[in-house]
């Protein structure tokens, strides 16, 4: 991962929570107690705000980053880090911006959307 991109999930990740400060919206513990909640109703089919795609996405970065097997070799010093850093930075703001929005949609009452039918 190179500088510029992990520069970019840094402040990606910076805003996502500086968001979580904001009033009348999900606190950063809020969301991390709903990714359990979320992640089950993804997989239940209950919640579409979260594609299985994302999902899939979100579980090999996880398998990356504790893989002994890196892109950039840990033993290589800074940059072995840094891309292990990078993909954590945009894991955990996947996760906080998704969590905030299950639990938005949680407050809402769990409407129901109808793929391909028009969203008032």
């Amino acid at each position: 991962m190179d500088r510029n991109r992990r520069t970019a999930a840094a402040g990606q990740a910076w805003q996502i929570y500086s968001e979580t400060l904001q009033p009348d919206v999900p606190g950063f513990w809020e969301r991390f107690r709903a990714v359990p909640r979320m992640l089950k109703a993804v997989l239940r089919g209950r919640y579409k705000g979260m594609s299985f795609g994302t999902l899939g996405l979100l579980a090999l970065g996880l398998v990356y980053i504790i893989s002994p097997i890196d892109a950039i070799p840990d033993v290589i010093p800074i940059a072995g880090i840094a891309d292990d850093t990078g993909l954590a930075l945009w894991l955990a703001a996947v996760l906080v911006k998704s969590a905030g929005d299950f639990v938005m949609w949680e407050r809402s009452g769990r409407p129901t959307v109808i793929v391909g039918e028009p969203i008032d």
